[in-house]
């Protein structure tokens, strides 16, 4: 069988676990990509399956209920949040001012750009602004210095795909690592801007990424304390966590990596303050930072 850029396929060692599409081709093996995960991996011809069609959309269809569910419980969250705010004693001047509210700017560097396409309609719809940017794994550590000079941004992603491979070394050698070195050098090039772990909050990381480096550079939270694969909306849901936690309140960690599709064992992190501020009083030309999102 022919194989092209695109395809997408399963592999018969795996016992066809994970969807992944064909991100270029090789004399004897494919460079694959994960369809829904962060993941990246190759694998020779001759262990590849296409897809059909009807087992792709089975497939994403229960995927869709798990980021359905983290959707919910991420949007039930910040009502109930708000209810309690509404509930709170204040003095009769302050009920009859109308507040405004000012939410973190995000700048999500990352690796896969139909990933990135869908982080995007998703901060869209949690209400949140956002810059993303699409650049290989490779290209961001040289890049993201400059980047967030430019932007400012109070919370920065950066992902894309990633993997560890036996092969190539024991699980503590980063070296071991498809793209864990670029993402912790990223970090670090972020962290000579912004060496505060309050003023810039850093998400970092991909399937199977290793996590203690990350944290070590510099992150906030990263993936992944398991090596275990993780959803390509997970980094969103971290961010949109941090972003809604007022900013007089710690974040916490336990309920962030609730929200997430892959919970614990893809995410973990650090105490972190939140974002998220509000002020009086609301006027016409008051910034609130809700834009639409922007993709460069």
């Amino acid at each position: 069988m022919s194989w092209q850029k695109g395809d997408i396929v399963s592999r018969k060692s795996y016992g066809h676990d994970v969807l992944f599409r064909v991100r270029s081709l090789t004399k004897d093996q494919a460079i694959l990509i994960g369809e829904d995960f962060r993941l990246e991996a190759d694998a020779p011809f001759d262990d590849l399956v296409k897809v059909k069609d009807e087992d792709r959309e089975r497939y994403h269809q229960e995927m869709k209920k798990e980021e359905d569910l983290s959707y919910r419980m991420f949007r039930q969250d910040y009502y109930l949040r708000s209810f309690r705010n509404q509930q709170q004693p204040s003095t009769a001047e302050t009920q009859e001012t109308k507040q405004f509210q000012l939410c973190p700017k995000v700048l999500h560097i990352d690796g896969d750009s139909l990933f990135l396409k869908k982080c995007i309609h998703l901060y869209q719809r949690l209400g949140l602004q956002v810059h993303g940017i699409h650049l290989e794994e490779s290209e961001i550590p040289m890049k993201v210095n400059a980047l967030v000079q430019k932007i400012q941004p109070d919370i920065l992603v950066v992902t894309g795909h990633d993997s560890y491979s036996k092969q190539k070394g024991e699980r503590e050698n980063i070296r071991a690592y498809r793209n864990s070195k670029y993402f912790v050098e990223s970090v670090r090039e972020a962290r000579k801007v912004i060496p505060s772990l309050d003023q810039l909050v850093i998400f970092a990381g991909a399937c199977q990424s290793h996590f203690e480096s990350l944290i070590k550079a510099g992150s906030n939270f990263a993936s992944s304390p398991t090596r275990i694969n993780i959803h390509a909306l997970d980094p969103v849901y971290v961010v949109a966590k941090v972003g809604y936690t007022p900013f007089m309140d710690k974040v916490d960690i336990y309920d962030v990596i609730s929200k997430t599709v892959t919970k614990e064992k893809g995410i973990g992190g650090v105490e972190t303050r939140g974002l998220f501020r509000v002020g009086l009083p609301y006027v016409k030309s008051t910034p609130i930072t809700n834009e639409k999102a922007q993709e460069e």
